[in-house]
C-alpha cells in the first residue's frame, strides 16, 4: 500500500490548534510505522477518511445518526486498504448520504482536519483507534438525502446547532474552521 500521498498531505497540513497539531504528528508517525495503516484488520488502529460536508452557503453541515455508534457524526469510514484517502472520504460520503458522487464537490484536496479517537469495543470489533483524515466537501442542500442503513437519520444541521447534536471537541473545531471559511 502506498502511504506517501497521505504522508505528503500530513507534512503540508498546518493547523493553529495545538491539540490537532499533536494529532497530526502522531498520525504521521503511525502512518510511517505501519505499511498496512489503511487496513481495518490492523487492530491497534487504522486510517479512516471522513468529510465535513457543507452546503453552498456554508451555513449548514451534513450529519448522520450512526446506527452502530449511536452518535451524530459527519460522513466517513474505513479505508479498507485504499491508500487514496480523498477517494475514501468521497466514496463514504456518497454511500452514507445516498447522493451520487457526481453531485459531491471536493472543495480542496488538502486536509481540512485530523482527529484521533478511540472506538470502543463492540460485538463487531475490539477497542481500537481511528486516525481520521477529514476533507471539506460541498453538496447542494436542495438535493434529497436518501441515506442508507448505516444511519438512523441524516440531515442538514445549522452550524450554530451542531453542538446540540454532538459536542465533541473535534466537531467544535470543525464548526470554528467552517465559520472562518465565510470570512
Amino acid at each position: 500500500m502506498h502511504r506517501q500521498q497521505l504522508l505528503d498531505l500530513l507534512i503540508q497540513y498546518k493547523t493553529p490548534h495545538m491539540e490537532e497539531a499533536a494529532m497530526v504528528d502522531r498520525t504521521r508517525h503511525f502512518v510511517s510505522q505501519h505499511s498496512n495503516c489503511f487496513d481495518r484488520q490492523l487492530m491497534q488502529g487504522h486510517v479512516t477518511g471522513s468529510a465535513w460536508v457543507v452546503n453552498p452557503a456554508h451555513s449548514h453541515v451534513l450529519m448522520l445518526h450512526h446506527r452502530k455508534l449511536d452518535l451524530w457524526l459527519q460522513p466517513g469510514g474505513h479505508a479498507d486498504g485504499d491508500s487514496d484517502i480523498v477517494r475514501v472520504a468521497l466514496n463514504e460520503t456518497s454511500e452514507e448520504s445516498g447522493i451520487d458522487i457526481q453531485q459531491i464537490k471536493l472543495l480542496s484536496e488538502n486536509i481540512f482536519d485530523v482527529d484521533i479517537h478511540t472506538i470502543h469495543e463492540s460485538v463487531h470489533d475490539p477497542r481500537h483507534i481511528h486516525f481520521d483524515i477529514r476533507f471539506l466537501l460541498e453538496i447542494d442542500d436542495q438535493l434529497p438525502l436518501p441515506g442508507n442503513d448505516e444511519s438512523h437519520q441524516i440531515g442538514w444541521v445549522p452550524l450554530e446547532k451542531v453542538a446540540r447534536f454532538n459536542n465533541a471537541l473535534s466537531l467544535r473545531r470543525l464548526v470554528q474552521k467552517t465559520r472562518k471559511l465565510s470570512l
